[in-house]
């Protein structure tokens, strides 16, 4: 057993209580000692535990009062009692109360409190990784073989199983639909903060006018509408992970106060003149290169440098062919489930087909083609269920097509076919080409296609 595994004993009777710590010390546990419910508690508060050894009558605090206060407070690990044979009822009837079981003393033979103990933590341990599985299903993570489908993932794996126990500021890029919110929250979900909360904002998504207050919270009559006090991100996601997605929509004002939060982990809310601490891990997200906008002075360059701590950069789909049937395979029976029909399988064309396509929209793009496909499909997807998928000309590639046409011309032409397809929606327009609304409508102003 680990030596990490830590027990705290509590037991009154000094002579028992060192017989118990002697046993428990010989198989290589940590042991912490207290001799009344009330000092035990206390250490509860202060630190966890992989579980408890109590007797049940103590002074002040009896062993089932501490299990029930802790319960209460949710610091309770599993919990063993101690009991005399005239107590046994006892414990019996606070097995149903959920402690995990109890042990008559004196011990019979030292081997029955170390198989009981095993057992207890063998139990603990398969609890945690179904409540970590389940807490990944309710996270609306894929398994690990999907989500990292693809030689080109190993590497990001890898990345991520090493940060992730760490506090480290994480900055991924990567094109838009490649994955990067699903990534952080496996950060997250792996990480010592898992427990907490995990809370996305999408910065290109908020007015330049709200964005602060998002962030950071506003006080009562701080502008028109504010009607009462408002918790930002930051404090919604105290003892927890902070997403920001397009972090290089943030704007340059508020940039500075941003980088106030992560050099000293204060900040104010809008209207307010008191500082709040925050206790958050930041995980940011970008499909630009920040380092061309910093060199435009469209980024801060300390505010790059306190973002970049652990660089992972996610490789385009395109990139990871040789993961995408897997990718499809999941993603057929997804959208399937949620229309209420069995999966389809597909032919072997149309897997071609999938596989040979850039996907300049990477996942996002994928999953609509399939979800399209599914609802078509009459038992298996065929090359007819699927839209043209010629090779497409992604937003950013820096080529010239075959009539020498260059960038800016396939980029404006592009741009001009989203809006008609999408009936001049410019939302649904940035999300067929995989770019940011803001991007968007910056794009059009740059290319007079607006006012």
């Amino acid at each position: 057993m680990s030596n990490a595994t830590r027990i705290l004993l509590v037991e009154d009777d000094a002579t028992f209580r060192a017989l118990l710590a002697a046993i428990l010390e010989g198989e290589g546990y940590e042991v912490v000692e207290r001799e009344d419910g009330k000092a035990a508690l206390m250490m509860l508060q202060r630190q966890s535990y992989d579980l408890v050894l109590s007797d049940l009558r103590l002074p002040g605090l009896n062993g089932l009062e501490l299990f029930r206060t802790a319960t209460v407070q949710g610091i309770a690990p599993p919990f063993v009692l101690l009991t005399a044979f005239g107590t046994v009822e006892e414990a019996v009837a606070a097995i149903k109360e959920g402690v995990a079981d109890f042990l008559t003393k004196p011990l019979k033979t030292p081997d029955s409190l170390r198989l009981l103990v095993r057992r207890i933590l063998a139990e603990s341990g398969r609890d945690r990784t179904l409540q970590v599985l389940q807490e990944r299903e309710r996270a609306g993570l894929p398994p690990e073989a999907v989500l990292f489908a693809g030689t080109a993932m190993e590497q990001v794996r890898q990345l991520i199983a090493d940060v992730a126990p760490t506090t480290a500021t994480v900055l991924i890029s990567g094109e838009s639909g490649t994955g990067k919110e699903l990534a952080a929250r496996v950060i997250h979900h792996t990480s010592q903060r898992a427990a907490g909360p995990f809370v996305a904002l999408n910065c290109a998504a908020i007015p330049e006018t709200l964005l602060e207050s998002e962030l950071f919270g506003h006080e009562k009559g701080a502008f028109t509408g504010a009607t009462q006090v408002r918790q930002g991100k930051f404090e919604l996601a105290t003892g927890g992970t902070l997403f920001l997605d397009e972090i290089g929509e943030l704007p340059l004002p508020l940039q500075a106060k941003f980088l106030r939060v992560l050099q000293e982990r204060v900040f104010e809310r809008v209207g307010g003149s008191r500082e709040q601490r925050t206790d958050v891990r930041i995980v940011a997200a970008t499909n630009r290169d920040l380092g061309v906008e910093v060199r435009e002075r469209r980024f801060r360059e300390d505010l790059f440098y306190r973002l970049n701590v652990f660089p992972i950069a996610l490789p385009a789909l395109r990139e990871r062919r040789d993961g995408l049937p897997l990718l499809v395979e999941y993603l057929m029976g997804r959208a399937a489930a949620q229309i209420g029909r069995p999966a389809p399988e597909i032919t072997a064309e149309a897997l071609q087909l999938l596989v040979g396509y850039d996907w300049p929209g990477n996942i996002r793009e994928l999953q609509n083609v399939l979800e399209r496909a599914v609802i078509l499909s009459r038992g298996s997807i065929t090359n007819a269920n699927l839209p043209d998928l010629s090779p497409a000309v992604p937003l950013g590639t820096p080529a010239v097509d075959p009539v020498g046409r260059g960038l800016r011309e396939l980029e404006r032409d592009a741009i001009l076919d989203a809006l008609a397809q999408c009936g001049n929606n410019r939302r649904l327009a940035a999300e067929k080409l995989g770019i940011a609304k803001r991007t968007l409508q910056y794009r059009l102003k740059e290319y007079g296609l607006v006012e």
